[in-house]
This record gives C-alpha cells, structure tokens and sequence, in this order.
C-alpha cells in the first residue's frame, strides 16, 4: 500500500512494527488503511490529512488485536482503539485541528483589497501592505499588516465556508471572529457583534463591502454553511484589527471571545510598529539631508514572513491560559 502520511506518523508505524515482529516472528504489520482520496469517512477524519491509519497483522489473527492496539499505544499514537473485528485504528494529533483552535486563519485563495484599489490573494499579501478594514468608529480604511500572526503554506487545515444570498462567501477557521449583524431596524452598519465563525448560523446576517459610494457597507444573509479542508492558513494582523476579506468584513482575532480585549492584547505591537515607522521617517529625512536621493527611490517594509505562528502569539497564548477565564476562550 502506498503510504501518505505525516513524518510523525510513519515514526510511530516503524516503532510499531518493530515490536509486532519482536513478539511474533514471522509475523509483520499491515497497514489497511491511511489517506483517504475518495471521500469515503466522516468530514472530520483524520485519514484526510493521512494522521489515521487502520492496522492489523499480516496473518490476520482476530486474537492478537488487543495486544497490538496496546504495542500501538506504546508505540506513541495519540488515539488507538479497536474499532472493529476487521482493524485497529490509530492516529497522531492533528496539526490542522491545532491550528483552528490554537488561531484563526483565512485560506491562501482568499482575496483582499489594497490601498492602490488593486485585489490580491491572501497568499501574495505581505507585511507593510495596506488593506481595506473596518475602524472602531465604522468607517472604512485602509490599515497597515503589521504581522502575520500565523502563515503557513504547506498546512492543511479545517474551516468554514459561509455563503451569503448575493453569492459572496468567506472560508475561515471555527475559531476566528466575524462580524455577526444584530440591528436590523437601525442604519448604524458598524454597530456589529464579533462571534466565533462557529456559532454563526443560517440566516445570520454579516457585514458585506459594496463597490459604490452610495453602497459601501450593507448586510446580507447566510445561506448555506459548508466544512471544507483546505491547504494554507493566513492571519494577518492589521493596525485597526479588522479586515475585509472576499468583500465581507471579519476581525484579525480569534479563540478570545472579545474583540477589544484581543485588539487590546496587541497594543505593545502597534506600538513598536508606530516606533518603527518613526524611525524609519528619520532614516529618511537623514539620508536625503547627506545624499542625493532620485525621485524613484523609496524605503519600505513590504516583506514576506516566514512560515509558522508568530513569537507573540505564543506569548499570548501562553499566559492567555493562566489569567483568562475558560468563558472568554473558545472550548
């Protein structure tokens, strides 16, 4: 059988059969089953991301199952239980299922509005971009991405698709937060509730962009709510801590259930980035008094992160645990 699973799995196959041929020689483990191509499992599998595997002995005795589902749980796996006469079933923690809880993502093929009016994938967004958001005081604007709270590429992940009855959708993480619309009788737009992407529900209205100024902002309904996996997962963090993604407007934060203690959490980053584009004005001002400096030449910021979840987010999460009650973080 072709096997497709993460380094970490294939470590805990090898231990694992190496035991299976130690108490009964002659004997070796066979692996029935790890990915899942065709769809055949429940949404929440592990078997798509290949951190699943089905296992028996190549003698396929029935009898030397229990022993092997405990050789499997010594060998390291995460979970391991007899799942039926035919197999045992074993798996490794999933980084993906880490991943939406841990932080909220949008996908790489999410689309985002820049200041120059010019749409580009989440993918090619980079730090020092300055993208369509949603200030405090409901007024659109166009804010700095400071940092990427979270970039990674090559990480296969589960979210959410909402679509809306115009036919705009938005893909996020469980644990990211989104503007849910709760006035209906008023026409203050910006007067909207951030909630878990997992507790929105069909006929829940959110904020949408329109592309004209007699209709910048409006609100529209959600029709349909799909579990999709996707690879590549992207939070960016922006100065006003909200961004409109795919037209719809979502807030930067995630797993803490409020938007102002999150945007709060990360003052001292805005702060070093007001510092640090401070600086940066001086460098300038400094080197245009000494040299000459043509009209084309500029100094910027713009710069890919590399891959992984960002140092202060770790911080944050670390202590988030310790002094945060277990109410404001998502279960």
């Amino acid at each position: 059988m072709k096997m497709n699973c993460p380094m970490r799995c294939k470590e805990r196959l090898n231990t694992l059969a190496v035991s299976v041929m130690n108490l009964w020689p002659g004997v070796r483990l066979r692996v029935t089953e790890s990915w899942d191509s065709e769809g055949l499992h429940h949404s929440d599998s592990l078997h798509y991301e290949g951190r699943a595997v089905d296992i028996t002995t190549s003698d396929r005795d029935s009898s030397k199952y229990g022993m092997l589902a405990r050789l499997a749980v010594e060998a390291g796996f995460d979970w391991v239980y007899y799942e039926s006469r035919s197999h045992v079933h074993c798996s490794v923690k999933s980084e993906s299922a880490q991943a939406a809880k841990s932080l909220g993502c949008f996908t790489g093929n999410t689309t985002v509005q820049l200041a120059d009016g010019q749409r580009i994938f989440m993918s090619h967004l980079q730090i020092g971009d300055r993208v369509l958001s949603l200030n405090s005081k409901g007024n659109l604007e166009y804010s700095e991405v400071m940092i990427f709270m979270h970039r990674s590429p090559q990480l296969k992940s589960k979210f959410l698709r909402l679509t809306m009855t115009s036919g705009i959708n938005i893909t996020i993480t469980p644990s990211h937060l989104i503007l849910r619309w709760q006035k209906p009788n008023t026409t203050l737009l910006h007067e909207a509730v951030p909630v878990y992407a997992q507790n929105i529900q069909i006929k829940d209205q959110l904020l949408i962009h329109g592309h004209t100024k007699e209709k910048q902002l409006y609100v529209d309904t959600v029709i349909k709510i799909e579990t999709v996996y996707e690879t590549g997962v992207y939070a960016p963090l922006t100065v006003t801590g909200t961004i409109i993604v795919n037209d719809v407007v979502a807030s930067c934060y995630a797993v803490m259930n409020s938007q102002r203690l999150a945007h709060l959490s990360f003052a001292p980053i805005r702060i070093y980035n007001r510092l640090g584009a401070s600086l940066k004005n001086i460098y300038v001002l400094v080197i245009k008094s000494f040299v000459t400096v043509s009209q084309n030449s500029t100094v910027t910021s713009r710069y890919i992160p590399p891959s992984g979840v960002h140092w202060y987010c770790k911080f944050l999460q670390g202590i988030s645990y310790i002094f945060l009650p277990n109410s404001w973080m998502i279960e």
